[in-house]
């Protein structure tokens, strides 16, 4: 079976295989791989057939999914197969599929089965299941992750393309940094969760693993859009990823507040992590993380935990034995607490939540390590408790702080374990973060998973503005990294490509304001020149939003870029240009800030920001 969705794709629709031949192969890597603790259920091949026959007749470019065969985490319904929550005596028989689910099987794709689990999606190690512990893909010796556990190792093998997981505290990220795979954790509303077997259901949201970002994102875009079936979905704009910016502003944590428990392996690894993204251009930030870890503390020590009683307390009340002995302890705690300590720890989110958005104002993103450390299964289950907890401390707190995520691999360390980094960013975000991602995951080169398949490198097409989205050209103090960037990536925005416009317009600096900025003049032909400018997209509201703010003496008129193409951008009246400086002969606003650094620099004047 091909290794990514594209070469699935590409393989159907130019009939150098056929679904059918996909899904046998698929079924023989499963066999060939022989690990039973991977699935707790496979459709047999009769019913595999029936799926395949559904798609006979139909356009293979006209479903971007088609023929391509994915796994489903075993806490969200598949009709035809048993939702079992890794707990037998809890399991039933769904008469219909998930939301998401049926979304992805209209699009093509196929479900081979259902995998295995922390039960009821309580842990992060996956070693919490009767059905046992799936092994890890990379390196046997070590956990697989959970809860996600078999979804994650099932990609990461090359058993299916993708796989659904389901991520309230880290499960849909910590598999995929133990597996050399990718993770996305949506927005908070943005995929159903309608057929889902909640964990805390105001947390929950459904996951998806991918070899590679773009297979990942394939899946979430399919999946992706409200459902009056879950009240708590949202009308979020997915968009779609753009290029990565030229200087991104992405937040690490300070050096004293990294923690990796003694591990010097994985703190070599985040240093050298950083050292990649700067090299990729960004501007790197170091903030405290001390708000983010007290919101971790409230998933577990606070009153969330009840939200996982009233998930599956009748049955615990019901059948206590049927409860793996550890995750029966942590639901059990949810009974003690109080609608006082409720309130409470709704005050005090909130509170954190606003100290955490202004560390990262005017951030691309927060950058973690998906995990501090590894562990192995014999050590996993001689201390469960606090060593699953360790595992947690860069995700606990990103569904309650209602963040976006994605993992990505870093490297190998050199006792062959996995280690990766976690991208966050403010909910609807979700294509920024994996634009970002795409490129950081493309540097490092790494084979997707354990397939030993190289990663394909980033497609030189130049990326455009998906549904519900309009282009807009930027030329100063929006620019990427820049002062007032921020409020572009607060309206959902994504940057797309640099750009430069065509020789027709002149530029101005404007006298000082609030920030200072420029302004983009067109002029006669012959008397201008070529300025640089950046190109992002906006969902239809916040452009309409962003252009009624715009002040005097700027405007949107239609921009004409080099390459022939129009755009929307920022212009300035003629009136205005009079008591402006031309600052032509810079090419864009980079390219005086830079000059303007130079001649401070000569002076002894220290640098500005």
């Amino acid at each position: 079976m091909p290794a990514t969705i594209a070469d699935i794709l590409h393989a159907h629709r130019s009939g150098r295989s056929t679904p059918s031949r996909t899904v046998a192969a698929c079924l023989e890597r499963i066999e060939r791989h022989a690990d039973p603790s991977i699935f707790t259920a496979l459709f047999g091949r009769e019913a595999l057939a029936e799926q395949v026959a559904a798609l006979e007749g139909r356009d293979p470019s006209s479903l971007p999914l088609y023929g391509v065969p994915f796994a489903v985490k075993d806490n969200i319904d598949v009709a035809g197969l048993p939702t079992s929550c890794a707990c037998p005596d809890f399991a039933y028989a769904a008469a219909r599929d998930a939301t998401a689910v049926a979304r992805l099987r209209r699009a093509g794709a196929i479900v081979i089965g259902k995998t295995n689990l922390d039960q009821f999606a309580t842990g992060l190690n996956g070693t919490r299941s009767p059905y046992g512990t799936p092994r890890n893909a990379v390196r046997a010796d070590l956990v697989p992750g959970g809860s996600s556990s078999g979804s994650g190792v099932a990609v990461a093998a090359g058993l299916v393309a993708f796989a659904l997981g389901t991520d309230t505290a880290g499960s849909g990220r910590i598999p995929a940094g133990l597996n050399n795979i990718v993770g996305i954790k949506p927005s908070l509303g943005l995929v159903s969760t309608s057929g889902l077997v909640p964990a805390c259901r105001t947390l929950d949201c459904i996951s998806v693993f991918g070899l590679t970002v773009d297979d990942a994102f394939a899946a979430l875009r399919v999946m992706a859009g409200p459902d009056e079936a879950d009240p708590f979905s949202r009308p979020l704009s997915l968009g779609t990823p753009g290029a990565f910016p030229a200087a991104p502003r992405i937040a690490v944590p300070r050096p004293e507040d990294r923690v990796f428990l003694g591990d010097r392996q994985a703190e070599a690894a985040f240093t050298q992590a950083i050292a990649r993204m700067a090299s990729l251009g960004a501007r790197i930030v170091e903030i405290a993380m001390e708000p983010f870890y007290e919101t971790a503390k409230l998933l577990y020590e606070g009153p969330w935990v009840a939200e996982r009683y009233a998930a599956v307390g009748p049955f615990l009340e019901a059948k206590p034995e049927a409860f793996n002995e550890v995750v029966r302890a942590i639901i059990e705690e949810g009974r003690r607490r109080t609608a006082v300590e409720t309130f409470r720890g709704h005050y005090r989110r909130a509170e954190l939540a606003a100290r955490t958005r202004a560390s990262l104002a005017g951030c691309d993103a927060l950058m973690v390590p998906t995990m501090p450390t590894v562990y192995t299964v014999e050590e996993m289950l001689a201390d469960p408790v606090r060593l699953n907890s360790h595992l947690g401390v860069y995700t606990n707190f990103v569904n309650l702080l209602d963040m976006c995520g994605i993992a990505v691999p870093s490297g190998l360390r050199p006792d062959g374990a996995p280690v990766g980094i976690t991208l966050l960013a403010g909910a609807g975000r979700d294509a920024h973060l994996a634009a970002l991602a795409s490129a950081f995951h493309a540097s490092t080169d790494l084979p997707m998973g354990a397939t030993g398949e190289k990663l394909p490198s980033l497609p030189p097409a130049t990326p455009r503005a998906g549904a519900g989205y309009h282009e807009i050209a930027l030329f100063g103090a929006h620019l990427s990294g820049l002062p007032l960037n921020g409020e572009l990536l607060e309206a959902g925005g994504v940057f797309m490509r640099r750009a430069r416009t065509s020789d027709d317009y002149r530029f101005y600096a404007l006298p000082e304001g609030r920030v200072r900025r420029p302004g983009l003049l067109r002029v006669e032909a012959g008397s201008g020149a070529s300025i640089e400018c950046e190109i992002w997209a906006l969902p239809a509201e916040a452009f309409a939003r962003f252009v009624d703010a715009i002040p005097a003496p700027l405007g949107i008129a239609t921009i004409l870029l080099e390459d022939g193409s129009r755009v929307k951008g920022f212009a300035l009246e003629a009136v205005a240009a009079r008591d402006a400086r031309d600052i032509t002969g810079f090419g864009g606003w980079r390219g005086f800030l830079a000059d303007e650094q130079r001649q401070r620099q000569a002076a002894g004047i220290p640098a500005a920001e």
